[in-house]
């Protein structure tokens, strides 16, 4: 196949993370805006151009006073920083449909080079006659990289909010016209 432009079906994907809380257990969150411009042969994404883009205000933890503190100064500084960005600079295939995607992720205002774990999930056309192509992608950043430093001691040794972030993409995108 050849390179081609394929628009993220924002009902169909999802972009989830977890960080560990107080030494014990981790809570899970998703951002519920984002946006993604792929240009990409999906059989083998050696040679594709990837951009991705989360609004940081569309955090949900399903906790209102949680997701107020980490929309604000201490954490996101969603006034400052509305976006956390990612752009592909290198592709390496590590197996059949399996790639390491490293790019430059922005996040409140800091620039750091990361790699995702890809995966080609498949390929097909919906009831519609649309062409479709689905992907996971997983890895993981330490917060204190990007100045989300805020944290709280406990009183049994350790800190309220750990230091890695897993972050887990479910993304369904659909061939443009």
């Amino acid at each position: 196949m050849v390179k081609t432009k394929w628009a993220l079906d924002p009902v169909h994907s999802s972009v989830d993370f977890s960080v560990r809380h107080m030494m014990i257990a981790n809570v899970k969150g998703t951002f519920n805006s984002f946006n993604a411009t792929i240009e990409a042969d999906p059989t083998d994404l050696t040679t594709a151009n990837i951009e991705f883009s989360v609004e940081t205000a569309s955090v949900d933890t399903r906790n209102k006073d949680r997701d107020a503190h980490l929309v604000s100064a201490d954490f996101f500084d969603v006034e400052n920083h509305p976006n956390m960005t990612f752009k592909s600079t290198s592709i390496e295939k590590t197996d059949e449909g399996e790639y390491n995607v490293t790019g430059d992720l922005t996040l409140r205002g800091v620039t750091k080079q990361e790699t995702f774990a890809v995966t080609f999930e498949g390929q097909g056309k919906d009831p519609w006659g649309n062409e479709k192509a689905g992907f996971s992608a997983s890895g993981a950043v330490n917060r204190s990289d990007y100045g989300l430093v805020w944290n709280a001691a406990l009183e049994t040794g350790g800190v309220l909010v750990g230091d890695k972030v897993k972050i887990n993409l479910q993304i369904q995108a659909a061939k443009a016209e």
